[in-house]
């Protein structure tokens, strides 16, 4: 068993809008969650994890808990801003390189956490001198828009290998099914596809987990994922992920829904990330081309920066409330818990916890916390006091533009 801690530094505390509220770890890249890549590698649990501070209560089921004493040698430090394929293993080496970078390092000495603690720390110092190098196979998370730019091949290789590892039925056999394409399609025990449903696996996998229901008048496209106990209630879902209990309708189109978010209804979503717990309203539109067929500029860090991408929607953080109607332009990015109810959003960058589209005035923490308690229970899930309190923290610590 390998003791693999994840560390934050401060590039992967900076990627928001989700890293104010969300531990990177704890982020979807692909089908899976980052840490869900990581976990085999150390054959079990990841034994801690590193991050910003007001994160230290974070508590979803699974997050791996903050690293507090002396971290012993021989222990894997891993860079949560890699997202290491599945199917990947950690030969017997001491520093991990991907894309010539240090993925990982095995510790040659103990190591105070401290010395971690504002993410300031580079891997690559902690390299000493004859050590064994190994690649890793993976994608590198730089910038918030990543997780779209790399999403259609993520998917590609994560579905066949998650696909491999379940109970399946043959879609060949469901009832008023349409399969096109060969590709791999798992559709797994325990998952309802209605008639007339086209699983249209030409261009990539697919894959439906259990309790999910894609309901008729639905055209998945691969590579594509529906998490456990997602409904997909109709329209054209191509090359996008949806995690576990999401509700989704219209046209999404290579987007990435980290779980529990609703866009129940008419309206497109393009090259998208969609935060843990958001409402998308009724007719909610992102647009992810601009009209001069130019790259998409996109607010990082402060300032705006050229993506590179030519298709790029919105990034809309955790807990982020968007009403009927919203229009998102080109490169648009919502901060987790804002409340976005005009027509449309006045900026390209709306703060966390913001109330309104244009004012940006604040959404208050007592408000936002009773709303986010009712969203929690609608999926069963409770707000916990880990949850609550590193909430309130981040509230506390919400950028403005």
């Amino acid at each position: 068993m390998q003791s693999i801690i994840l560390y934050e530094d401060a590039a992967a505390r900076a990627l928001e809008p989700f890293s104010l509220v969300r531990p990177v770890g704890e982020m979807r890249a692909g089908a899976v969650l980052v840490r869900e890549r990581w976990e085999p590698l150390a054959h079990g649990a990841i034994a801690a994890r590193i991050g910003a501070p007001h994160l230290a209560t974070f508590d979803e089921t699974g997050t791996p808990p903050v690293a507090s004493e002396l971290i012993a040698a021989g222990s894997i430090l891993a860079n949560a801003r890699f997202a290491p394929a599945l199917g990947t293993a950690l030969e017997d080496a001491d520093v991990f390189v991907a894309d010539g970078r240090v993925a990982a390092v095995r510790l040659a000495a103990a190591l105070d956490p401290l010395a971690l603690a504002d993410g300031s720390l580079a891997l690559e110092t902690l390299v000493t001198p004859r050590t064994r190098t190994a690649p890793l196979r993976g994608w590198w998370i730089d910038h918030a828009w990543d997780l779209v730019r790399h999403l259609p091949a993520m998917l590609a290789a994560d579905i066949p290998a998650l696909g491999a590892s379940l109970s399946t039925r043959d879609p060949r056999q469901l009832d008023g099914v349409k399969l096109a394409g060969t590709h791999p399609v798992f559709i797994e025990d325990g998952a309802v596809v209605e008639p007339f449903v086209l699983l249209d696996a030409q261009q990539g996998p697919l894959l439906v987990r259990h309790g999910a229901h894609v309901q008729s008048f639905t055209r998945l496209v691969g590579p594509c994922y529906v998490g456990a106990d997602s409904v997909v209630a109709g329209g054209r879902v191509a090359a996008s992920a949806i995690g576990e209990q999401c509700r989704v309708h219209g046209e999404v189109s290579v987007s990435l829904f980290f779980g529990q978010a609703n866009k129940a209804h008419d309206g497109f979503v393009g090259h998208s990330v969609i935060g843990r717990w958001a409402n998308l309203g009724a007719g909610t539109t992102t647009s992810n081309l601009k009209n001069s067929y130019g790259p998409v500029r996109m607010w990082a860090e402060g300032a705006m920066t050229d993506t590179g991408m030519q298709f790029l929607g919105s990034l809309i953080g955790d807990h982020a409330k968007l009403a009927i109607g919203t229009l998102l332009v080109t490169g648009t990015v919502v901060g987790a818990g804002a409340n976005v109810f005009d027509q449309a959003a006045r900026s390209t960058v709306v703060p966390p916890f913001s109330w309104g589209g244009g004012a940006h005035s604040v959404f208050a923490l007592e408000k936002f916390l009773e709303v986010a308690e009712r969203v929690h229970a609608r999926r069963g899930v409770p707000l916990t006091d880990g949850l609550r309190r590193a909430l309130t923290l981040a509230h506390g610590q919400r950028w403005s533009v």
